[in-house]
């Protein structure tokens, strides 16, 4: 392709495994330092420098300074999706690494993408909110929207829908959850939810990594709240 948006940049930004394993460990939403980047990627630090500059310039990467540290974090919730979506498709294609112990089980479970749920809760509530009507195919940024009956659901979920709508941010994004292989809800809505099932005690992160520990009494309440009906088609 002469023209148009270069994604051989983009693509090959993210398709050195060292630098794929340091966006990995910035889909947690925390800013990292580069020597905690070095330990995620199993790199030198000199060598992870060397990525990190690379993955700034290149616009998938912002850091900030404060002390002594710099600290990097995924410049946004797009790039999140992208690399949550590429996961999907290395997934769907069979390109696996393998991976041995309990994370992995967890993980599928519930975990943390950028700053919304994903994993088999977050497809199922996905799933309940797309199959009572809830949710609409729309033609704005994101491409998903709340029908009425949606909003009167989040507002008594207790989501200040108002704030949400002021913002820049899509309300509802469809993320293809890299696990499941079927779209959980992104977008600040996505992020709202997250917020209001921690601030219930429903759900906690782990203390590293991406893990979310949902509690039993969590688990019968969102499973109370999102009943699942039939399958998502969006």
């Amino acid at each position: 392709m002469k023209e148009g948006p270069d994604i051989a940049r983009i693509g090959a930004l993210i398709g050195d495994p060292a630098r794929a394993n340091i966006l990995g460990a910035l889909l947690g939403g925390k800013a990292l330092t580069a020597t905690e980047l070095a330990t995620e990627a199993g790199i030198t630090g000199q060598t992870a420098s060397s990525h990190l500059k690379k993955l700034v310039e290149g616009g998938l990467l912002a850091q900030a300074k404060q002390g002594r540290h710099r600290y990097y974090k995924l410049a946004g919730a797009e790039v999140a999706s992208v690399l949550e979506a590429v996961m999907g498709l290395a997934a769907r294609k069979g390109h696996l690494r393998v991976r041995t112990g309990p994370k992995d089980p967890a993980m599928r479970a519930a975990r943390v993408c950028y700053d919304h749920l994903a994993g088999d809760m977050a497809v199922r509530i996905f799933d309940s909110m797309q199959s009572r009507g809830f949710l609409q195919v729309t033609k704005d940024k994101g491409g998903l929207g709340l029908t009425e009956q949606g909003e009167a659901f989040v507002c008594d979920a207790g989501v200040d829908l108002a704030a949400l709508k002021s913002a820049r941010r899509p309300l509802c994004r469809a993320c293809l959850d890299w696990s499941e292989r079927r779209n959980h809800l992104a977008g600040s809505l996505g992020a709202a939810l997250l917020d209001r099932f921690q601030r219930n005690g429903w759900v906690r992160r782990a203390k590293s990594g991406r893990t979310i520990h949902i509690s039993p009494k969590g688990d019968a309440a969102l499973r109370k709240l999102f009943p699942v009906e039939s399958a998502s088609q969006i």
